[in-house]
């Protein structure tokens, strides 16, 4: 396994993560002893870095990543985070980056991932409520209390990050980023590198969509919450079908699928760029890794990004009320 390192913190990860939400929520046809036979064969497979959340399925996703890798803890990077406070029936409930819940989220999470420290946490999105200093400084506190060895934020601006960094070493940032969300290279990108900070690409798969594997609204089950997301609703989703439709095309040339070749743009954007594509199966968590054999040559990145330029995709990436909390 290639492995790349996450920042300038002395954080070294394998160079494809896996995102462990879609095994406990949000997407439909969640099998336990499937998501328990991927974590497994990713640790098989070379892969080291989970990511999980304290709201994935209220807290049973932490269960279950914690438990599977247990046995393997000093080989695997465990990345968390906090934030975004849900009740026990799922409903949201805001944000809350204040320093006191930032310590009682931090034990919580240690608790039901039965680990005594967290190698990697996030603020899952920033409180616009409080400074963004006073929630680092807490999450410092973690750092020198040995529970927490590096900090990350997640979907946070520009101005937030480097206000952040000044409190503590940020190690990573986690936005989304994929040939249908690169408004990161605007601004983001730019900042974290100039800081040293890593990035960390979620759903650079467009949350499935750039597999090819949705060809109708229709094919989303009535519990998929990506039912709700603009960019699979109405004329957008037939718009951005276009563009999957375009990314076949090239993967059949590539002779690779199209998942593989929407990885293996993410990861040619830079060595300080680690996705995490989520999967639940093992089936396509051993494609997703035959990404990192796939090599594009200049004139192919050139051919990809006139097909997939910045604001390509049609349809905002969350809805309007989510959308409120990015780039904060």
């Amino acid at each position: 396994m290639q492995t790349k390192a996450l920042g300038t913190q002395g954080l070294t990860v394998s160079a494809l993560g896996l995102g462990c939400m879609g095994m406990s929520d949000f997407y439909s046809g969640r099998d336990e002893a499937e998501a328990i036979r991927t974590l497994e064969r990713a640790v098989e497979l070379g892969i080291n870095f989970f990511d999980t959340a304290d709201m994935y399925g209220v807290g049973e996703n932490e269960k279950l990543v914690g438990r599977v890798l247990r046995p393997y803890r000093d080989q695997v990077v465990i990345a968390t985070k906090f934030g975004n406070v849900r009740a026990p029936d799922g409903t949201f409930l805001g944000i809350n980056g204040r320093p006191e819940y930032v310590k009682q989220a931090c034990d919580a999470s240690l608790k039901r991932l039965g680990v005594d420290y967290i190698d990697l946490y996030y603020q899952h999105r920033v409180d616009p409520n409080v400074p963004i200093e006073e929630t680092v400084g807490a999450m410092a506190e973690l750092v020198k209390a040995g529970k927490v060895r590096f900090l990350g934020l997640s979907e946070a601006g520009a101005q937030t990050i480097r206000r952040a960094h000044k409190v503590h070493p940020i190690t990573a940032l986690q936005t989304e980023y994929s040939l249908w969300s690169r408004d990161v290279e605007d601004e983001i990108l730019p900042t974290v590198r100039e800081l040293g900070i890593g990035f960390v690409a979620y759903s650079p798969l467009g949350r499935g969509f750039l597999t090819g594997a949705i060809r109708r609204f229709e094919d989303l089950p009535e519990d998929d919450y990506r039912r709700h997301s603009p960019r699979f609703q109405g004329e957008n989703f037939k718009r951005n079908l276009d563009l999957v439709e375009k990314i076949e095309r090239l993967a059949r040339e590539k002779g690779c699928t199209p998942a593989q070749l929407a990885l293996a743009w993410v990861m040619a954007q830079g060595e300080d760029i680690v996705p995490i594509p989520g999967t639940k199966r093992v089936k396509y968590l051993e494609e997703n890794l035959g990404a990192l054999e796939v090599k594009l040559t200049a004139e192919e990145l050139r051919e990809i990004d006139a097909i997939a330029p910045k604001g390509v995709a049609a349809g905002a990436r969350y809805p309007e009320a989510s959308m409120r909390s990015i780039g904060i």
